[in-house]
């Protein structure tokens, strides 16, 4: 039975994954999900305009995941992973695409601010 389940899931057509901002390789991938989006979207075209190499890749679909995923996640040197919690998503990238995705994470109830992820990208292109 859970093979069946399975079988469904996998069917599923998934649109194949873009990058929202930014190149789709390089030196930084920053990956978010869900909320995420507008404080992530906002730091990485700011730190563009300074002139740094980060890109920002929002998921919509988490499961099945996109199938190009994968492969763009290689395509950047470094990527970081915003999140509202302790990490699931990393860890769901690390687990189906081997990538040393490296988290950013929240639990304090209150949203990312630009700053914050601007912080965190400098750190990870430093």
């Amino acid at each position: 039975m859970t093979d069946i389940r399975k079988a469904k899931i996998d069917g599923i057509k998934v649109p194949d994954q873009i990058v929202e901002l930014g190149a789709e390789s390089g030196k930084l991938a920053v990956v978010g999900w869900g909320s995420t989006f507008g404080p992530i979207h906002q730091a990485v075209r700011r730190k563009r305009a300074e002139g740094a190499d980060v890109s920002h890749i929002h998921i919509r679909h988490i499961w099945p995941l996109p199938a190009n995923l994968g492969e763009l996640l290689k395509s950047y040197d470094k990527v970081i992973i915003p999140e509202m919690n302790t990490g699931q998503l990393k860890t769901v990238l690390r687990d189906q695409y081997l990538v040393d995705a490296k988290p950013v994470n929240k639990v304090s109830g209150q949203p990312f601010t630009i700053a914050e992820i601007e912080a965190a990208i400098e750190e990870a292109l430093a």
